[in-house]
């Protein structure tokens, strides 16, 4: 069973409505059976039908031995059994490890080296990807082998050593008891965008507060049905796709690929009036309603997760006819700060929202400028990282969380990120805000996505390069992009130096952009560029 140990300083959290996160469905099968709780594109499912095949598959896991406090890790895509197997383990008092489809066997193997699980559930072929071939070689270099369940919508056969997830089938008998509300239930590993994921622990308390906080800033109610193309084995995906639905009696709407002309006829049709998401998500809404020209159905849009651009809020607000507000938050706290119904763009857009709540944020070693390390406190704060030995640099004395991101704190008490401690580029001793110059810079008319990274300079140490990915048929280039800035009146020392084109940004699973990939690949072009300089300057000599 794990075990977590958080910072002695942290007042106790308060009381949720459910004693564990599998109380909200049982309630719900019992109040409204006949319901729609789950649309998958293949299958819909009532709370009743959620109900009897999570209780089956619980039971199914309970018999090979899967029990409270045993991890079960799943790496499916946006699929109603995706549903059936959060249940299932919340049923027997199990950690789920919800992990996305794109991570492969590098990532695949620390994980499961590290957390231990005792059954693991794959798709069979995802997006051309065999998952269950990998996850039998990774079973054979682990120590104990876990089931491993393979789920598989176009019936294909399973070989050897998996157990098929629609023959799982439990005997009627009577599920475990006891799970309460600060026993751990989920473990979900960060994205990875600077190094090895870290393990993030959750209870059953801390994610049940989430969910209310939420609803209750948003109003949200049993016909507020939940678009969700987020995946859910990601934080958002998690929170809105699985848990909230049967808390508020909701259907959840899920897509497992993203298109977003699919994502708005799923919308219009099933009348999904709130979603949650990262920037490429609202972005491809923005414009697939335009060039429909009409709104949404939608009434809220969550954006964050990625770097939110103010411009894309106000045109979404105004195309989707939406209330759309940048949201701020993380694994480790899932929301801490939230643009308000009622609030102007100068909060929604322009800021990442207030606090939620109780949640406190506070600035650490803040600048001149009022920038500092961002630290937050709150009932949704997770309990502490898998590998311990993370703990110690994770949290102050007093237990707030140090999040690595840079912000600002208004009069108002709204909260702006201005970057990551490793996002700032320090050109000749001057710090310069990437955030900054890429929040203009997507204002640009040509600009489809824009990153800023630095590049290493031997005289000024640091210089900014920006990878662009133009609209279709623009042409972009360093003189277009500096006269942008000339017009918006930047300082000359932020300008990017170096422009680079390319087709897509490397991306995480909620949309985050991987710079350290882009830091890596400016480092291998600048020093194939140094030989053929040197060539041609002995050339000329």
């Amino acid at each position: 069973m794990l075990h977590a140990t958080r910072p002695s300083s942290i007042a106790d959290r308060p009381g949720v409505r459910v004693a564990s996160l599998a109380e909200p469905l049982r309630n719900r099968a019992a109040s409204d059976p006949d319901r729609l709780a789950i649309v998958d594109g293949r299958v819909e499912l009532t709370y009743r039908q959620l109900d009897a095949r999570s209780a089956a598959l619980a039971r199914a896991l309970c018999e090979r031995g899967v029990g409270r406090g045993d991890v079960v890790t799943m790496q499916l895509p946006n699929w109603w059994e995706a549903a059936v197997v959060y249940q299932a383990t919340m049923l027997l008092g199990c950690v789920l490890n919800p992990i996305v489809p794109i991570y492969r066997a590098r990532e695949m193997s620390f994980i499961e080296r590290q957390c231990r699980p005792r059954a693991v559930v794959v798709p069979h072929v995802f997006r051309g990807f065999d998952h269950l071939a990998m996850q039998q070689q990774l079973t054979l270099e682990l120590d104990e082998a876990p089931l491993v369940v393979v789920v598989r919508p176009d019936g294909d056969d399973v070989p050897d050593g998996a157990i098929a997830f629609d023959e799982l089938d439990g005997s009627a008998g009577e599920l475990p008891t006891g799970v309460g509300p600060d026993d751990i239930c989920l473990l979900l590993y960060t994205s990875g965008t600077t190094a090895d994921p870290k393990g993030v622990l959750h209870s059953h308390r801390t994610i049940a507060y989430e969910v209310d906080s939420i609803i209750e800033l948003c109003r949200l109610g049993m016909d507020d049905h939940i678009f969700m193309a987020s995946p859910v084995t990601h934080i958002t995906g998690y929170l809105y796709g699985l848990v909230m639905p049967a808390v508020t009696g909701a259907a959840a709407i899920l897509q497992d690929v993203w298109d977003p002309h699919r994502a708005a006829d799923l919308i219009e049709a099933r009348g999904c009036r709130f979603s949650v998401g990262a920037t490429p998500f609202l972005h491809g809404l923005v414009e697939e309603y335009a060039r429909r020209g009409a709104p949404s159905a939608l009434q809220t849009f969550l954006c964050g997760g990625a770097d939110v651009p103010p411009p894309l809020v106000r045109t979404a607000s105004r195309q989707l006819d939406a209330l759309v507000t940048r949201v701020y938050g993380s694994s480790e706290f899932p929301t801490a700060t939230c643009g308000r119904l009622d609030d102007p763009f100068e909060i929604t857009a322009d800021t990442d929202g207030v606090p939620i709540g109780p949640v406190a944020c506070r600035l650490d070693n803040a600048d001149g400028a009022g920038v500092g390390e961002l630290l937050v406190r709150g009932p949704d704060l997770f309990l502490g990282y898998l590998d311990a030995s993370l703990n110690v640099e994770a949290f102050t004395d007093d237990g707030y969380f140090r999040t690595g991101d840079l912000a600002s704190i208004a009069p108002s008490g709204a909260v702006t990120i201005r970057g990551r401690h490793k996002d700032i580029i320090v050109r000749g001793g001057e710090n310069i805000s990437a955030k900054e110059v890429e929040d203009v810079l997507f204002g640009h008319p040509a600009v489809s996505e824009v990153a800023v990274v630095a590049m290493p300079d031997p005289v000024m140490v640091e210089r900014s390069c920006a990878f662009v990915v133009p609209k279709p048929g623009a042409v972009i280039s360093l003189v277009t992009l500096t006269a942008f800035l000339d017009e918006h009146h930047f300082a000359r020392q932020k300008y990017p130096e170096r422009v680079e084109i390319v087709s897509e940004l490397p991306k995480t699973a909620s949309g985050k952009v991987q710079k350290f990939v882009l830091r890596e690949q400016i480092i291998k072009q600048l020093a194939a560029e140094i030989p053929a300089a040197s060539s041609n300057s002995s050339a000329e000599a």
